[in-house]
């Protein structure tokens, strides 16, 4: 009985020490942005200025295609992340490009190839896709530029299951958006 009393006092004393005294439905909103709401609150006002950038959804083939006569593929040895010395010009390329282009974006996207389990696999895909990202943020290309993902060995360059197929499915690339 003594246990159940003592128990029960102790989760009052929990849920007492969690609450914030300041009642929910009168949370006061401050408002910094120094624009004055609508009278309509349903939607913006006819005639305001609107601060989102236009998307440009149909950019041409020679703009995806990033820097002129430069290879968007890195190759990994098994089982690394590690860039090899043959990539850095490649690298160092493209970085000149982006601190060039600062509106362009890339997604790195890193590939393994199939041997190994899925979760390894899009783990050591990320850790490609990440060690590239890092050598073009160090070449001063800055964060918001660059996106990072792993698709692991769910996307092969060559279907087959030789060395020559694997080598090719080792890979990081570099897409621009």
């Amino acid at each position: 009985m003594k246990k159940r009393v003592f128990l029960a006092a102790a989760m009052v004393a929990v849920l007492a020490a969690c609450s914030s005294g300041v009642p929910l439905n009168n949370v006061p909103v401050e408002d910094k942005t120094g624009v004055t709401a609508p009278a309509d609150a349903s939607g913006p006002a006819s005639g305001a200025q609107s601060n989102v950038a236009p998307v440009q959804a149909d950019l041409s083939a020679a703009d995806k295609a990033g820097p002129a006569n430069v290879a968007r593929i890195i190759y990994f040895d098994y089982d690394s992340n590690e860039i090899k010395p043959e990539f850095r010009s490649l690298i160092e390329a493209h970085a000149r490009f982006l601190k060039a282009n600062n509106r362009r974006h890339v997604v790195i996207e890193g590939h393994t190839d199939e041997r190994g389990g899925s979760e390894y696999n899009l783990a050591l895909g990320q850790r490609r896709s990440e060690s590239v990202r890092r050598a073009l943020e160090l070449l001063g290309v800055p964060d918001s530029q660059v996106e990072s993902v792993s698709f692991g060995k769910e996307k092969p360059a060559v279907d087959g299951h030789d060395e020559a197929s694997w080598q090719q499915n080792r890979r990081a690339e570099i897409a621009y958006r």
